[in-house]
């Protein structure tokens, strides 16, 4: 399937793929500048969003990551004390994926013009996420940029916030989780996510836009769990889980992960591709259920399951690849942690990823 050639998505995976890997290819002609130094990076992590740095015997983890047109919502609900679990699952989870637990962060918000009250309410959101996540915000900034920054018309102060992270390599590893280690037979345990977190925003926008014009935060949303979230922008708001606490858990007690991916956009097939290695595949015949707000947009905006399941995480925030004999064993640790989990399937000897979901088989790769 070529995301360029799918209506309404704001946005191309495939272009932006590629950007990315010219970009990063820039960036990997500068490791040579800290080779054998303080700060040198790892190699052999392509395709992952974050990277091993090496400081003597200590591995740090880094990742750098944004909250993207999610801050369109809170600006249309005036809401904005749930932003910092999106801004900190944005790169806690990366780098846990990788085997990093995160550490520290650092933010900056850029602005039109500056509201004391918008930034209290955003960093007190960081400050519960952060607590929540084990991790110090040691750095940021504000700029004040005018009218470089836009957004909703009428909110009380239209920003772009993005942050950097940084954790340590757990000790349980010898490398970085990547994939590398894992083989055909073992199984793949998914961890349930409660939102769209903060990806795939432009095409959920665009397709309430045209459904119900401007005001579409607005109209009421008629899901199943509509007593919880009465419009479509409360349904939309909903803030991300973030996942390393429960994966740092799981290394602590010396589970034998294999391999992490972070769904985000992209969705369960091209992110969790990153982690199959040497060729192989994947079947997943047992995932959570697309949200009930990400089955409603399906309907009434005829979006199809093969995109929903490319540009969505439809209700699975997480892969994590384990050995078959440890699968339930993680499962419970994950629940008694308050996480929702479960087998989700299996990986396979041939490349390529299927999902067996209840829209029909859906391949990828």
């Amino acid at each position: 399937m070529s995301a360029s050639n799918t209506p309404d998505t704001g946005y191309s995976i495939e272009e932006g793929n590629n950007a990315s890997r010219n970009a990063y290819a820039w960036a990997k002609k500068t490791f040579t500048t800290r080779a054998g130094l303080p700060g040198e990076p790892a190699r052999g992590l392509d395709g992952g969003f974050s990277n091993e740095i090496r400081f003597g015997q200590e591995r740090l983890g880094i990742s750098s990551d944004g909250i993207g047109t999610k801050i369109e919502l809170a600006e249309r609900l005036d809401r904005y004390d749930t932003l910092g679990y999106d801004l900190v699952a944005m790169t806690a989870d990366d780098l846990i994926a990788a085997g990093f637990v995160p550490t520290n962060l650092s933010n900056i918000i850029d602005v039109n013009t500056l509201s004391y009250s918008v930034v209290d309410e955003l960093m007190r959101g960081l400050h519960d996420a952060c607590q929540f996540s084990k991790i110090a915000i040691t750095g940021g900034e504000i700029a004040e940029l005018g009218s470089r920054i836009g957004g909703y018309p009428g909110a009380r102060m239209n920003f772009n916030w993005a942050s950097t992270a940084i954790g340590v390599l757990h000790p349980s590893l010898a490398q970085p989780l990547s994939g590398a280690a894992a083989q055909p037979g073992d199984a793949v345990v998914a961890l349930q996510s409660p939102s769209f977190r903060s990806n795939g925003y432009s095409l959920a926008r665009k397709t309430l836009q045209r459904l119900f014009g401007d005001k579409w935060h607005e109209q009421a949303y008629d899901g199943p769990d509509a007593a919880q979230y009465p419009t479509w922008g409360d349904a939309l708001l909903a803030p991300s889980l973030i996942y390393s606490p429960a994966v740092a858990a799981l290394l602590d007690a010396g589970q034998p992960l294999r391999g992490a991916a972070h769904i985000t956009g992209g969705g369960v097939a091209d992110n969790f591709q990153r982690v199959l290695q040497n060729g192989l595949g994947a079947e997943l015949d047992n995932l959570f259920p697309p949200l009930p707000a990400m089955q409603r947009l399906c309907e009434i905006g005829g979006i199809e399951a093969e995109t929903a399941y490319l540009y969505w995480n439809m209700g699975n925030g997480m892969l994590l690849v384990v050995a078959p004999e440890a699968a339930d064993a993680v499962v419970q640790q994950l629940t008694a942690l308050g996480y929702a989990a479960q087998v989700a399937g299996r990986l396979m000897a041939e490349a390529g990823v299927t999902l067996r979901v209840a829209a029909g088989e859906l391949r990828y790769g």
